[in-house]
C-alpha cells in the first residue's frame, strides 16, 4: 500500500529581492514523522494554479501557521492588521474548497485554523492588547521563548479533543494576535481558551474530516503526545498506516 500525499500549503515571502515560495521545516516533519504519509509543498500561486487539479492529486491538506494575517475584506473584515500575504490567502481558501468538494481532509495551525474558519463562513478579529498579553509572548523575545508562552484550554466534553486527550484543561503552547469572533457554519467548538475564545474546531463534510486547533502542535511533536495526537488524527483521516519503527525518534 503506498502512502498518502499530504500537500502542505507554502507561505510567500521576500528574499534577496526576490520572492520566494517557504513552508518552515517544522510543519514538514511533524507529519512525515508522526502522520505516516509523504509531503509534498504546495506553493501559494493562487489563480495560476488549477487547484481542483491538485486536490485530484493529494489525499489530504495542511494549513500552516504564518506570520501574515488574512486580507480582511475575504471575511467582511474592516481595518488591515498585516503583514499580509494575498497569494496565500488565495491558495488556501480556494484549494480548501475544492478538497472538502472531492471529500479530503484538511487540518488547520494557527492561521490555518483562521483560513478553515473564513472557508465556512466565519469571521475573525485582531485581539486587543489585554488578550494579546494572554494570547502571545512580549514582542522581541526569541523564538524558543516566543513558543514557551502557554494557557490551558478546556475541551468540549464528548468532542474529538476530549475524547482524544480527555475532559480536562490541557497546557497549549500560544502565538497569534488574531482569533475566531465568529464561528463558521457547521464547525463545531471542540476546545476554549479561558477568555472563551474558540482554541480549536472540528467538522464533517461528506467524507471529509476537517480539524483546526489555534496552536502548535508542530512545535513539541517529537517529546508531547497531546501534540503529536493531532498528527495521528492526520493520518488517520487520510487512511495512513501508523509510522513504523523507521519514523520512530531515536
Amino acid at each position: 500500500m503506498s502512502r498518502p500525499l499530504l500537500g502542505i500549503i507554502a507561505c510567500t515571502r521576500h528574499f534577496e529581492d526576490e520572492v520566494i515560495h517557504r513552508v518552515i521545516d517544522r510543519y514538514l516533519r511533524a507529519p512525515a514523522q508522526w502522520s505516516g504519509v509523504d509531503v509534498v509543498l504546495i506553493p501559494a500561486l493562487g489563480l495560476l494554479a488549477d487547484q481542483r487539479n491538485l486536490a485530484a492529486r493529494i489525499d489530504g491538506l495542511l494549513l500552516t501557521g504564518s506570520t501574515s494575517n488574512l486580507e480582511s475584506w475575504r471575511y467582511g473584515g474592516k481595518g488591515q492588521q498585516g503583514p499580509f500575504d494575498p497569494d496565500r490567502d488565495s491558495t488556501a481558501l480556494t484549494l480548501t474548497g475544492a478538497m472538502l468538494d472531492a471529500g479530503k481532509p484538511v487540518f488547520g495551525i494557527c492561521r490555518g485554523f483562521q483560513e478553515l474558519n473564513v472557508v465556512f463562513g466565519g469571521t475573525l478579529q485582531h485581539l486587543p492588547p489585554a488578550a494579546q498579553a494572554v494570547h502571545h509572548a512580549p514582542a522581541g523575545v526569541p523564538v524558543e521563548a516566543m513558543f514557551d508562552h502557554t494557557h490551558p484550554i478546556t475541551p468540549v466534553r464528548g468532542g474529538v479533543v476530549a475524547n482524544a486527550l480527555g475532559p480536562a484543561p490541557v497546557t497549549v503552547n500560544s502565538v497569534h494576535f488574531q482569533a475566531v469572533q465568529i464561528l463558521g457554519k457547521d464547525l463545531v467548538a471542540e476546545a476554549h481558551a479561558p477568555d472563551g475564545l474558540v482554541e480549536a474546531f472540528s467538522a464533517q463534510v461528506g467524507r471529509a474530516r476537517v480539524l483546526g486547533v489555534q496552536w502548535h502542535p508542530e512545535w513539541d511533536a517529537d517529546r508531547n503526545p497531546q501534540s503529536r495526537w493531532f498528527f495521528t488524527a492526520l493520518g488517520e483521516a487520510m487512511g495512513a498506516e501508523p509510522p513504523g519503527p523507521a519514523h520512530a525518534i531515536d
